[in-house]
């Protein structure tokens, strides 16, 4: 079934205004619908070279890239869920930084990382296709911002344009 969905209000978008504005148009959900399959074309693609590759010394790898896009879109799901349900918990934020040691991603096979990113993407996708157009204006707190499930969508779509532009532009163009 088809849903509209409108962009959420300015005031809402504040930290996170610089993802919610990349997502064109009002249709989060086909945004994550295309870049689902237009990014597991890509990881496919990808050498072993590529996946390792840093575009400086200090920077993460490709791999840590997609494995940080893979978190960042659980925690941000995971309060959309909680939001949706009515919890007025406020949900504390995290530090991208300080996730990165951990996600083993040498010990990593990009096989794994694929899998995990495509079962991440189908059930976000799903949690959202199934969420009352109630409940998606619910309003949260997370981080010490006001959230909708509405934005949050917008926010894992923008979030993840704004890294394959990354991708794009420093790891594949060299």
């Amino acid at each position: 079934m088809e849903r509209e969905f409108q962009r959420p209000p300015e005031d809402e978008e504040l930290i996170f205004t610089r993802y919610i504005k990349k997502v064109p148009g009002v249709d989060f959900l086909a945004v994550l619908q295309k870049n689902h399959s237009e990014c597991l074309a890509m990881f496919r693609a990808w050498s072993q070279t590529q996946w390792n590759s840093r575009y400086a010394p200090d920077k993460w790898s490709l791999k840590e890239v997609i494995l940080h896009i893979i978190g960042t879109e659980r925690i941000f799901a995971y309060r959309a869920l909680r939001i949706a349900r009515h919890d007025l918990t406020p949900l504390p934020g995290f530090s991208q930084d300080d996730y990165i040691p951990y996600l083993y991603a040498d010990q990593r096979s990009n096989t794994s990382v694929i899998e995990e990113y495509n079962d991440t993407r189908k059930a976000t996708i799903s949690l959202f296709r199934n969420l009352p157009d109630e409940a998606m204006l619910f309003t949260g707190t997370a981080a010490d911002f006001p959230l909708t499930p509405l934005s949050i969508g917008f926010i894992i779509a923008g979030h993840e344009i704004h890294h394959l532009e990354i991708i794009r532009e420093k790891y594949l163009s060299r």
